[in-house]
């Protein structure tokens, strides 16, 4: 059977905006579909994790504009930003809002979502691999497994300001008790306050992977236990952006061939 043409690239259309997942920085790792928004866009909204080489795809004569939005550091404040999309849309733009990772988990796209339908903008949304998946397969192990992993939680460690955020305790009993790997985003920065609720209901013991730029030449590991979070963190100058992966499933990592530039701890 032949394969099915791919979709014309008119489905990206001036005064339309695009929520592009940039994946984990690999640009090998986009899909089709997100190459053809940004190939297609005449304005780019940037995010700081978004690789040089996904924005090799982008139209020389595209307006790239950088807004920098990296966790834990100063950014392009995200009213700012919705208000950029609006403008730029509504001039006649197709513009692409390219996020690293996927923009629906932990990328804030939802609100953006909300905000271009309520001015009634089209919108779309393009996803992209996130890094806890790329992160932990870039390692050789699954995140779920049917002898040691029934499932799957991503979860932020950065609460909203007057939020208390995630109760990590509560998430380690319903972790223990179903079976489930945790996968963590910009958690580095509240390491100690992480390690110590879990380990109200997960064993010291628990295998635990710190994962700092993933799928990048210079990403970097470090394969430890609960108990020893915040101490590996310290000890192997590691910060973000990173993951952190906590189940049963990290105890692959030790039987992978690992790259020269990656380190391997054990507690």
């Amino acid at each position: 059977m032949n394969p099915q043409p791919m979709p014309s690239p008119s489905e990206f259309l001036p005064g339309t905006v695009a929520l592009v997942g940039a994946g984990p920085g690999d640009p090998e790792l986009l899909t089709l579909k997100a190459v053809k928004a940004i190939s297609a866009a005449t304005v780019l909204l940037v995010d700081d994790l978004v690789s040089e080489g996904v924005l090799a795809h982008a139209s020389p004569r595209a307006r790239i504009v950088h807004v920098g939005k990296r966790g834990g550091c100063k950014s392009t404040p995200q009213a700012f930003i919705e208000k950029l999309m609006v403008m730029a849309a509504r001039e006649g733009e197709m513009v692409v809002r390219l996020k690293g990772g996927d923009p629906f988990i932990f990328g804030r796209g939802g609100e953006e979502v909300e905000h271009l339908r309520a001015a009634g903008i089209e919108v779309q949304v393009v996803n992209g691999i996130t890094s806890g998946l790329a992160g932990l397969t870039s390692l050789g192990v699954p995140m779920t497994h049917r002898e040691h992993a029934h499932g799957v939680v991503f979860v932020t460690g950065h609460a909203k300001p007057g939020d208390a955020g995630t109760d990590w305790q509560a998430l380690a009993a319903t972790a223990r008790d179903a079976k489930l790997t945790l996968v963590i985003y910009m958690g580095v920065s509240s390491a100690a306050q992480i390690e110590q609720d879990l380990l109200t209901g997960l064993p010291a013991a628990t295998p635990l992977a710190i994962i700092q730029h993933a799928t990048l030449p210079h990403q970097r590991h470090a394969v430890t236990t609960l108990g020893q979070l915040r101490a590996t963190i310290e000890h192997e100058s590691l910060g973000s952006p990173a993951v952190i992966v906590v189940g049963d499933v990290v105890s692959g990592i030790a039987a992978v061939q690992t790259a020269p530039e990656a380190i391997v701890r054990s507690a």
